[in-house]
């Protein structure tokens, strides 16, 4: 039997380049697929996407743009509510559902690590979005976190639990049923907000 495909996840936060492309090389990376709608940054221009998949060919990493598909913004109106993105409605779109077979069909050649911009996993739809549905698809998830470290997609959510006040076991609700609620309350606080579309609310 084949083992489990591993998908990492990463935000490149403030890191200079060359850490950023140290973290990747270290876990071994070989292709990186950039999850942002838009692949650039204000605050952070190394992140750009020019520049970086410049930096990446040097490394002999690969780069591709996946945020038409596997952004947190969506442009379908159908998958907002009061003017909030909501992340079930997102990941029943097919566009949404194109992105996550090609980031599948990429993983049997590459390691692919999934970036955004957030530094903690929880803060991104990395993780709330996009990791859980590559879990359900078989798919093993490693985050890599910003001092290097490492956990897997299961600790990850450990964390989430604490984070929003939940128990990690309860008598009347299964593991998976607290997580989806976890999930739920903590997209409340990250999910993107269209501030033009929550005034028409």
């Amino acid at each position: 039997m084949s083992s489990p495909i591993t998908v990492y996840t990463v935000g490149h936060s403030n890191h200079t380049i060359d850490n950023f492309l140290d973290l990747l090389e270290r876990n071994g990376v070989t292709a990186l697929a950039d999850v942002r709608s838009s692949p650039f940054s204000r605050h952070n221009p190394q992140f750009n996407k020019d520049v970086l998949s410049a930096e990446l060919k040097k490394r002999g990493i690969a780069y591709v743009f996946v945020g038409k598909e596997l952004g947190a913004r969506s442009d379908d109106l159908s998958c907002y509510e009061g003017g909030k993105v909501r992340y079930g409605r997102l990941a029943r779109t097919s566009i949404f559902k194109t992105g996550i077979e090609r980031v599948l069909t990429g993983a049997q050649k590459y390691r692919i690590a999934l970036m955004c911009a957030e530094k903690e996993p929880l803060d991104c739809h990395r993780t709330l979005l996009i990791s859980r549905a590559l879990e359900q698809r078989g798919v093993s998830i490693v985050h890599i976190l910003a001092d290097g470290s490492t956990e897997t997609h299961a600790q990850t959510m450990s964390r989430l639990l604490d984070l929003v006040g939940l128990p990690q076991e309860d008598m009347f609700y299964s593991r998976d049923e607290l997580i989806a609620k976890a999930c739920e309350l903590q997209e409340e606080k990250i999910a993107y907000v269209d501030e033009s579309l929550a005034e028409q609310k």
